[in-house]
């Protein structure tokens, strides 16, 4: 069961160059097997083209290595945080990918201009606060895990599944980690759109929320019509 779980933890991060989301090294996923509440997450450091299944490590929810040769992603305390607080989460993916970044280090939420935003998000994607400098100085990455959850206190993060950090770059999750990669797919895609519309237009009203809903709810809940049954 654990070698599966590496194998997905593997095959998300994998996916992460394939859809142009990585840059150098800058980026992580993880999959969680929730019964037993151990992680396997990328190793730290080490380059994409040189990564192997058995190189996941396994890491309980406290940050406790529990399997694995190398040192876990320098980012599993914010992973952990966030399976400790979604507790629907699967899978979790963290990159620097580009236009969601630059909506990131400029603080703004990616906006709803148009329906392809509203096929994956009902809302905004947001930003989270700025941390404080006692919070950087001090269990960083604990805390980064924390302001998302902060942001997310009066927001549905399975209607939202992803968000910007301040300053830093966007956060996806799902309920597996494929399904987290999807997501963090569908952030870039949307902050990218979001760019390239302010620029044409920079004043937008957004999209009218009934044409949200609507396409929001064709593909997500219990009378989703998108897709096959």
């Amino acid at each position: 069961m654990l070698t599966e779980l590496k194998r997905e933890a593997y095959e998300a991060n994998m996916a992460l160059p394939a859809h142009g989301l990585i840059h150098l090294n800058f980026g992580n996923a993880s999959a969680l097997d929730r019964r037993r509440g151990i992680m396997a997450i990328k190793p730290s450091g080490v380059f994409y083209g040189k990564l192997r299944p058995a190189d996941m490590v396994l890491v309980d929810l406290e940050g406790r290595r529990v399997e694995g040769r190398l040192r876990p992603s320098s980012d599993t305390p914010t992973h952990a945080e966030l399976y400790r607080g979604f507790l629907h989460a699967g899978g979790i993916v963290h990159t620097h990918s580009l236009y969601a970044t630059a909506f990131a280090q400029a603080g703004r939420p990616v906006p709803v201009l148009g329906t392809t935003h509203a096929d994956f998000f009902r809302g905004e994607i947001p930003s989270t606060r700025a941390l404080t400098g006692r919070e950087i100085r001090g269990s960083y990455e604990i805390e980064t895990g924390r302001v998302i959850l902060e942001t997310f206190s009066k927001l549905n993060a399975q209607d939202v599944p992803g968000v910007l950090v301040a300053g830093h770059g966007p956060f996806a999750w799902g309920p597996t980690a494929a399904k987290a990669v999807e997501n963090a797919v569908a952030v870039e895609l949307c902050a990218r759109l979001a760019f390239l519309t302010l620029n044409l237009k920079p004043v937008s009203a957004g999209l009218v929320p009934a044409l949200l809903d609507r396409h929001f709810r064709r593909k997500h809940g219990p009378r989703a019509t998108y897709g096959q049954p």
